[in-house]
């Protein structure tokens, strides 16, 4: 199960924009009508005549009694003075991405300034051509969230001409290390930590641990679920250790845990996951050997996503601000571009993320 994705207004507004930054359409070209629009893109009227409507208010398009709807010159769009926030995620409609672009939005809307969205698909050629094509556009400023943050930053030379141009903008999530800039992250070592610490106090001593280590965030829970371990002096083996990247999550930890569950003398009595949508993953895969979460294996997952609430085994996880987080970045952006904060690291944020207990895991004797 995924959560929510974007509105269909907003997913066609951005559909929109793409075909004018890309010169598909230019000034004073005539729209197609909001008819051919909502057949091509299957939505209602109503849907199109309100992406339009925004779009009009934002003074890109503009509309002539009783022939059409047309595209604002770049003079009609400057004089309206709405300015424009780029926003690049790995993703948009998967997940929590889309809480984290409701909160930017909305934050965006309610001070005045509008929205260019972007996705990388967690791929570093897209985020580069995506920076490519919002630095073509005249932003005002731009959130980020790093593409597979771990593994370096091959498009640094973009960063740094935001810099040069002295364009504001912060990272979400993660931060590349080198880079001077705002960051809003959760404290992702706290959580693998906390993750570990609650199983560890239950009981358990076969702990498995399944991380995404091509992102930062994967690498900072392993190294909190490893400190717990040194912290309550708790042996760990190097098998109920497994990491992946983003191509590898589709079968790489799933077959993992059912090796760890078959084939080991001692199987593991719980799994610590690198976030919900895997923790769901690997429930499946507890059951597909003939086991009980949490009767036989315990599961702690990380977001406190939809996910977390969407099979009959409600899942302990680790809370993610996600709408919060994308308030406060857009806030904070604002706040940098009219001159109301500081630009500098400290400027950023840090979240503390909690434990939310549920039914996934339980107590278990020691043996």
């Amino acid at each position: 199960m995924k959560e929510k994705q974007l509105p269909k207004y907003m997913q066609l507004k951005q559909e929109i924009l793409s075909w004018l930054h890309a010169g598909k359409l230019k000034a004073n070209d005539q729209m197609p009508s909001e008819n051919e629009i909502a057949e091509q893109f299957q939505m209602s009227r109503q849907t199109v005549r309100q992406t339009f409507g925004e779009l009009e208010q934002e003074g890109w398009l503009y509309r002539m009694q009783g022939k059409g709807t047309y595209v604002s010159t770049p003079h009609t769009q400057k004089s309206r003075d709405v300015q424009t926030i780029g926003i690049l995620t790995t993703y948009i409609s998967d997940y929590i991405f889309p809480h984290i672009v409701r909160g930017a939005e909305s934050a965006l809307r309610a001070r005045g300034y509008r929205l260019l969205l972007s996705s990388t698909d967690n791929d570093k050629e897209k985020e580069k051509e995506s920076l490519q094509m919002m630095m073509s556009q005249p932003l005002s400023g731009l959130i980020i969230e790093p593409t597979r943050s771990a593994e370096g930053n091959p498009n640094l030379s973009f960063y740094l001409s935001l810099d040069y141009q002295h364009i504001p903008y912060l990272m979400i999530n993660e931060r590349y290390p080198e880079m001077n800039c705002p960051s809003l992250i959760v404290d992702d070592e706290e959580g693998g930590f906390k993750a570990a610490q609650h199983l560890i106090e239950l009981g358990h001593r076969r702990i498995a641990g399944f991380f995404k280590t091509d992102d930062l965030q994967g690498v900072n829970r392993l190294k909190g679920f490893l400190r717990a371990h040194q912290q309550y002096q708790i042996p760990l083996l190097p098998e109920l250790v497994i990491h992946y990247t983003t191509d590898e999550k589709g079968q790489k930890p799933y077959e993992s845990a059912i090796d760890l569950i078959t084939q080991q003398a001692e199987r593991p009595t719980a799994f610590v996951c690198y976030n919900d949508e895997l923790a769901i993953h690997l429930l499946e895969a507890v059951r597909t050997t003939g086991l009980q979460v949490p009767q036989d294996i315990s599961l702690v997952g990380f977001d406190d996503s939809s996910l977390a609430l969407a099979t009959e085994v409600k899942l302990t996880t680790l809370t993610h601000p996600k709408t919060q987080l994308g308030t406060d970045a857009a806030e904070l952006l604002i706040d940098m571009i009219e001159n109301k904060r500081r630009n500098g690291s400290e400027a950023g944020k840090v979240y503390t993320p909690e434990l939310i207990i549920r039914e996934s895991t339980i107590r278990v004797m020691p043996s």
